[in-house]
């Protein structure tokens, strides 16, 4: 992990941010057939293998697909998390603004998260977007009545 400028430490931090605001995280030893490495998701829970974790930042992008689902599909949210009924393209773009107010709210720098190992290559270009101040998603996450447009990337709350 110290090649990607991460530690156990900053996953540590990740995790009690994360349920301070309402998104439990379970450590556990994971197999590896785990759809973001050392991280898996079941019945709107994180669980985290430490050991096999290879991106700390992962964790706020995970979290923020259970927390911008609707509370009544949250605990549905299992692996994919795809959940019948639920937009899986909404959910995506409204996690994208989220993990990025996350991370600012935990003061930790956003490359974290959006790593050059996530995004199908589109990482800098959107930390590029977010450093001009456009912020793709954000009506998504104003219509789920979780910040404002004048609030962002401070939020009103965390959890839809």
């Amino acid at each position: 992990m110290e090649g990607h400028g991460t530690s156990v430490g900053l996953t540590a931090r990740i995790a009690a941010w994360l349920g301070e605001v309402g998104v439990e995280v379970v450590v556990t030893e994971l197999g590896e057939d785990t759809f973001l490495p050392g991280i898996a998701v079941e019945r709107g829970r994180l669980l985290v293998d430490e050991a096999k974790l290879t991106w700390p930042g992962d964790l706020l992008h995970e979290a923020a697909h259970i927390a911008v689902a609707p509370a009544e599909m949250r605990s549905l949210m299992t692996g994919d998390v795809a959940v019948e009924g639920l937009d899986m393209a909404r959910l995506e773009q409204a996690a994208v603004p989220w993990s990025y107010a996350a991370a600012l709210d935990i003061g930790i720098d956003p490359a974290l998260v959006f790593h050059a190992g996530g995004y199908r290559g589109k990482s800098e270009g959107l930390l590029r977007t977010f450093g001009f101040g456009v912020y793709p998603g954000l009506p998504l996450l104003v219509e789920a009545g979780l910040t404002t447009p004048e609030a962002y990337p401070g939020m009103l709350r965390w959890l839809r």
